[in-house]
């Protein structure tokens, strides 16, 4: 997808920041959610991590009902769109809109030329069988996956616009800022094509990536501190706020 498209798409004019929830149950999904409204976040991200994905489903289904116009991304943890797509295409087809997915591994092949990626084929096969017409953003050269030398994050990021929406990267690990220099890699050969960061954004650091990056998933940088599990609303407010003075300064040069 078009970077520009993308950002329209959320009406944001600077990076579109979508907090990733630790889901723990129903109560604090919602409570968590309310926060990020009130935040004026356009969005926010559920992830399993606690649990297994059959045990997110019920709570995907509780989520949308509560909140039938929020714009709801999922990640299931540890498994791939080949597994996740089907689940996606059910629970649309039982009028459970999930708008997003996150992979933390899209499967992109960077020792594989750009005309030999089987697995992300096969993905990109299933999804469209799948019937789910979500968002797709992708994990590239991710943390706790297969390890990508930086001399290849080039090629993997090439590679990755041609298989989801929005390719997204990250630093080493959860909570881990991303090297400056391999988010300007992959924006030089995203070319014109969304990017997203997964880790290690804070209010704090932001601005060194908010010209490239197109999609800020942030968890632990809005949280509480040492709280895994829910927004601390001032820290959320701080960053959008940037955000939007970030895209309020890109416009106006």
């Amino acid at each position: 997808m078009n970077r520009h498209d993308f950002r329209q798409n959320f009406r944001a004019s600077g990076p579109v920041v979508l907090p990733v929830i630790h889901v723990l149950d129903v109560e604090q999904a919602q409570r968590n959610i309310r926060a990020a409204i009130d935040g004026e976040c356009p969005g926010v991200f559920l992830i399993n991590h606690d649990f297994e994905k059959d045990k997110l489903v019920p709570i995907i289904r509780e989520m949308r009902q509560t909140f039938p116009d929020y714009w709801i991304g999922v990640n299931f943890l540890a498994v791939t769109g080949k597994f996740a797509f089907p689940i996606l295409g059910q629970l649309q087809a039982e009028g459970v809109q999930v708008d997003g997915y996150w992979a933390d591994d899209a499967r992109i092949d960077e020792r594989r030329s750009e005309d030999d990626q089987l697995e992300a084929e096969e993905i990109a096969d299933i999804r469209n069988e799948s019937g789910w017409t979500g968002l797709y953003i992708g994990g590239t050269a991710f943390k706790k996956q297969r390890e990508v030398e930086p001399s290849h994050y080039a090629i993997s990021a090439r590679i990755a616009t041609r298989y989801m929406d929005v390719v997204v990267t990250s630093g080493v690990a959860t909570g881990h800022a991303a090297d400056v220099g391999k988010i300007e890699i992959f924006r030089e050969n995203c070319g014109d094509a969304a990017l997203g960061l997964a880790s290690g954004i804070t209010p704090e650091n932001a601005a060194q990536y908010a010209d490239a990056v197109d999609l800020f998933m942030v968890a632990t940088g809005i949280n509480f501190e040492g709280d895994f599990y829910n927004i601390d609303l001032d820290r959320l407010k701080h960053l959008m706020s940037l955000t939007q003075r970030q895209g309020s300064t890109s416009n106006d040069a």
